[in-house]
């Protein structure tokens, strides 16, 4: 990414300034250090610059929400992270975050209130729709994915926990491509294997991992890509494909990346 072309405000810079823009971009753990999941953070920065969103990060005085934690038992470390990172966004007087990570759209829109963190929190599937419905991304390039028979994995912490399940799906609908359901979705939908902090231990005995049962949906199909909208869904159904060896003819994107190139922004 080109710092000539984006810019990536730091929300220190523009308090400094004494501005407060009207979105924090929350990047979250896997978008600032995972090599995959970096090319979702610059996605959203391309549309944010795009639409012409005022925007910000926190660079290195974002700290991880707590999520990870919390989900493993330890109560007390989360609160430690929240606490600090609460003190920070009320600092700054943050009023409304956009995320790209469940995880962290979740527990900052839910469980941020009862230690003094209330914020107004919007996952980008929801964010994306919501510039869609404003007629501010047309997605008229078509780009890769014009044509292709795409199917969408739902995130166990934005469907089940915070029940959204068409704005992602609205946002596919948007291209000249073949949207397809597969048997497990919506309510009824398969976890990728990697919530409520799985993601960091090892396998359990077992005939098959939870990864490899939702790939396999995902194959039954016939589509040759694969939509997520969760860091730990994109790691878990690529590590499907790839157990399948099929890296070849099915792809793993996030909604971001797919409206980016849609637009034309890759």
């Amino acid at each position: 990414m080109s710092e000539m072309t984006y810019k990536v405000p730091l929300m220190a810079d523009l308090a400094a300034e004494g501005k407060t823009p009207e979105v924090l971009f929350w990047v979250g753990c896997a978008g600032s250090f995972d090599d995959r999941y970096k090319k979702v953070t610059i996605a959203m920065v391309k549309i944010l610059n795009k639409v012409g969103i005022d925007f910000a990060v926190l660079g290195t005085e974002e700290s991880c929400t707590g999520d990870p934690a919390k989900r493993a038992g330890r109560e007390d470390l989360f609160q430690m992270q929240a606490i600090g990172n609460i003190e920070l966004l009320n600092a700054y007087n943050i009023k409304k975050i956009v995320t790209a990570c469940p995880h962290c759209f979740n527990i900052l829109k839910n469980e941020y209130k009862e230690l003094g963190g209330d914020y107004d929190v919007i996952h980008h599937s929801t964010f994306l729709q919501q510039l869609i419905d404003a007629g501010k991304v047309k997605m008229t390039e078509g780009g890769e994915f014009k044509g292709k028979k795409i199917t969408y994995h739902d995130s166990c912490y934005l469907g089940r926990a915070n029940d959204i399940y068409e704005a992602p799906r609205k946002v596919l609908e948007q291209l000249d491509a073949d949207l397809v359901e597969m048997k497990r979705c919506r309510t009824k939908g398969l976890c990728c294997g990697a919530g409520g902090a799985q993601m960091f231990k090892d396998a359990e005995k077992g005939k098959k991992e939870i990864n490899v049962e939702r790939i396999e949906d995902a194959l039954e199909t016939g589509a040759n890509v694969v939509a997520a909208a969760c860091p730990f869904c994109m790691t878990m159904m690529t590590d499907g494909v790839k157990s399948k060896e099929r890296e070849h003819d099915v792809k793993v994107f996030d909604l971001a990346e797919i409206v980016a190139d849609a637009e034309g922004l890759s």
